[in-house]
């Protein structure tokens, strides 16, 4: 009823825009590595499904007019757009000096919109199931199917409150943890499973 009571709450005080009012959007760089670098260059394969990153890249672009340019503020958040594996993910102060591919959008939040979404609240919403879908509709191309600008531009975003925003991602959260202790357990008793046959076959 807590639940319910909630939703029914925050849908009375939604705003709703396309993404290309609230935020700028840019494409990432292509780039050469260089073994002498101070700029990380962040690739799809740096990250998993959920936009979670494995493990940072050593620095291995130079900091230049051209880098500098496009260097990742804290709060942007970065869409991959070409290939299967569509997913949006927040750039942190622990990305330190970092450029996106060219396979990522960057998505700013506007000067305007800052006080009214909260970055992580942004990635969950383009993450959204209904949102991918809708993104993933409009990819252009066959054996390497890309997301166009204009596509991601045109999203809807439903804007609540900023207290409701993060109550979401709370919930988000906890929903998040509640599966990861599910698989879990779930591993763990497959494994006391599997101890306890061998081990009455060796018993045997």
């Amino acid at each position: 009823a807590t639940f319910g009571y909630f939703c029914s709450l925050i849908t009375t005080y939604i705003l709703k825009t396309s993404l290309k009012h609230i935020a700028t959007i840019s494409t990432g760089i292509y780039a050469k590595p260089d073994p002498i670098g101070q700029v990380k260059y962040l690739q799809v394969n740096h990250f998993n499904d959920a936009g979670k990153v494995f493990q940072l890249p050593f620095p291995e672009l130079e900091l230049n007019d051209k880098t500098s340019k496009h260097l990742l503020k804290e709060g942007d958040v970065l869409f991959a757009a070409k290939g299967s594996r569509n997913f949006a993910t927040q750039v942190t102060s622990r990305f330190g000096l970092a450029v996106a591919s060219s396979t990522f959008f960057v998505v700013r939040l506007s000067t305007h919109a800052m006080n009214q979404v909260i970055p992580e609240f942004l990635v969950w919403s383009i993450n959204h199931p209904n949102n991918l879908n809708f993104l993933k509709g409009g990819a252009s191309g066959t054996s390497v199917p890309s997301i166009p600008k204009s596509v991601l531009e045109d999203l809807e975003i439903f804007i609540p409150p900023l207290h409701a925003q993060e109550l979401i991602l709370q919930i988000h959260d906890l929903r998040q943890q509640e599966k990861e202790l599910k698989t879990k357990i779930e591993s763990l008793k497959e494994k006391q499973i599997q101890q306890s046959l061998l081990n009455a076959l060796i018993q045997e």
